[in-house]
């Protein structure tokens, strides 16, 4: 987390994870809103931890790059943010968020949020700070970075997001996620006064560039300058594929063949390359 503002675009599977290494991204990510849509269903809550690790843990393998996993509430209050902890962990995540919201909870660019009192929110992240404290004692590796992701700017304001995510590192959060900012001025803004209210430059801060939500289009650099150390594209390459999947699906229905979008679909040879496998000769060992 010290190479500059770094791009984490989403992956939904192990395959799109090996595209994202391929393309030469330091670092990936997995998105609660793209895992869940994968299995169907909205984001609001409704898979397990155990589904949520299988897909973190196919990223992880398959492109051997540092994972950033939602986790979105901590699927339970203290003790199961405690085994969330532990389970990304041997999953093979390197950091994950928890977000400050009431359970169900909604994509944090849309409206009618509820969150969780300060007190509820700053007890998950010391018990998810304790917990990865822990595992870092007890084997010697790199712990799991907690960050906290807070949902106020769009129900109490934006005062108290800056108070809630300065409460979050001091209860032991090492990067903070300030959801749905609206403007390039306020993600400045953001980052400003957090680090005048914690005394520290070396909190870290996320953003999200999502599409079609609250915040506009901002390009990585511009991150960068406002203070900004990674920058996460959750949905973005689940949009494209899908969009991609959708036409398809409309020519073969129309013309009772793929033969028109054979030019935008990616090879044999070139589907081979992405998974590292060669007909006829033993396939290595995954690259993580």
């Amino acid at each position: 987390m010290n190479a500059g503002c770094v791009a984490m675009p989403g992956s939904f599977n192990g395959l799109c994870a090996r595209a994202v290494a391929q393309a030469g991204f330091s670092a990936t990510y997995v998105s609660g809103a793209a895992t869940s849509v994968c299995a169907g269903v909205p984001d609001v809550g409704l898979l397990t931890l155990e589904h949520f690790c299988r897909v973190i843990r196919e990223v992880a393998d398959s492109s051997g790059l540092p994972v950033l996993a939602d986790a979105d509430t901590g699927f339970g209050e203290a003790e199961m943010v405690r085994r969330t902890v532990i389970d990304y962990t041997r999953a093979g995540a390197a950091g994950l968020h928890l977000e400050d919201q009431q359970f169900p909870k909604r994509c944090g660019h849309l409206d009618g949020k509820a969150l969780v009192s300060q007190d509820h929110m700053i007890e998950k992240v010391q018990w998810a700070a304790k917990a990865a404290a822990d595992l870092r004692d007890a084997s010697g590796a790199p712990g799991l970075i907690i960050c906290a992701r807070t949902d106020a700017r769009g129900v109490e304001g934006f005062d108290a997001a800056v108070t809630r995510a300065a409460g979050y590192v001091q209860a032991g959060a090492e990067m903070i996620f300030p959801e749905g900012l609206t403007s390039e001025a306020e993600f400045g803004q953001f980052a400003q006064a957090l680090r005048a209210r914690t005394g520290s430059t070396r909190v870290y801060l996320l953003a999200n560039m999502t599409e079609f939500g609250k915040t506009p289009i901002i390009p990585q650099q511009r991150f960068a300058e406002l203070g900004y150390d990674c920058v996460i594209y959750p949905v973005s390459l689940l949009r494209a594929a899908m969009k991609a999947v959708t036409a398809a699906l409309e020519s073969l229905k129309r013309d009772g063949s793929m033969a028109s979008v054979l030019p935008a679909m990616q090879t044999r040879a070139e589907l081979y390359s992405l998974v590292g496998y060669t007909p006829g000769v033993p396939w290595p060992a995954p690259a993580r």
